[in-house]
């Protein structure tokens, strides 16, 4: 298979780093004794030197290598025009694909941004993601849901909202996060309104009827109220917004009035 060894050895000829994305130690090793590897994945398991940690269980492999990218440009670990093999797992067991792209071939998201730049901690922005995620897949009682989370600057989110109700959550400390108070969100989610989320991820307040201006902010053809709601206050305060469609069942964060991440519950 003298065609197929070459063709490999083309493959990873010259690259100016390797993205590994599936990190046994012993993988690391081997790898990192030819040159410069970057980690991405939720934990540095592997003490590497250059690491990228990734808070989403992103499926398709083309989101993973983006978020890979835009880390390591930001952490400076490779330049925009750097030539980069990722090493990764696509089925079970170890890693089992291969492939060689250019940094400069995906357009910058704002995906890494939205977790590490946000005022929000990134677990936080995690943990909320992922009771969206969870409402999406299930609904309530069976039924598509909608729901808006906005997560941090909450003092300003607040300044820039009004009660529809009895806010439940006023007197508590509860922290999004913790498995009985995500089946509380999920409870109250069938109502109308918006919960409103501290950096720290405290619960600051349910029912909240977002009042920013829309005059400006563009979403994409489709979407709704909730959509611009989320648009507009993610781009009036250092808020991001993060909304489950109860019509299409995507959850979509929003950034500084823009879409960032659009998520399929089913295929997370």
């Amino acid at each position: 298979m003298s065609g197929l060894d070459e063709f490999v050895d083309d493959l990873v000829a010259d690259a100016d780093a390797v993205f590994l994305f599936s990190s046994s130690r012993t993988r690391y090793e081997e790898l990192a004794a030819d040159g410069e590897v970057v980690v991405i994945g939720p934990e540095n398991d592997v003490d590497a030197d250059a690491f990228v940690e990734l808070p989403l269980q992103f499926q398709d492999l083309a989101d993973r290598v983006r978020f890979g990218i835009e880390g390591a440009i930001e952490n400076g670990y490779v330049d925009e025009e750097a030539e980069v093999v990722c090493v990764a797992r696509v089925f079970d067991g170890d890693a089992d694909t291969v492939t060689r792209v250019r940094a400069d071939e995906f357009d910058q998201s704002g995906v890494y941004d939205l977790f590490v730049d946000s005022r929000a901690e990134p677990s936080v922005i995690r943990d909320v993601f992922e009771v969206a995620v969870e409402l999406g897949k299930k609904g309530q009682k069976g039924k598509p849901v909608g729901a808006l989370f906005v997560v941090g600057d909450a003092g300003k989110v607040m300044n820039k909202s009004r009660p529809l109700s009895y806010n439940p959550f006023e007197k508590s400390h509860v922290h999004v996060g913790d498995p009985i108070v995500n089946v509380m969100l999920k409870e109250f989610s069938r109502l109308d309104g918006a919960f409103v989320i501290s950096d720290a991820g405290k619960i600051v307040s349910a029912y909240r009827y977002l009042e920013p201006s829309a005059e400006g902010v563009d979403i994409p053809r489709g979407l709704g109220a909730r959509h611009m709601a989320a648009g507009a206050i993610s781009r009036d305060t250092n808020a991001i917004a993060i909304v489950l469609s109860e019509s299409d069942g995507l959850v979509r964060a929003f950034k500084a009035g823009e879409l960032i991440l659009e998520l399929d519950p089913e295929e997370y």
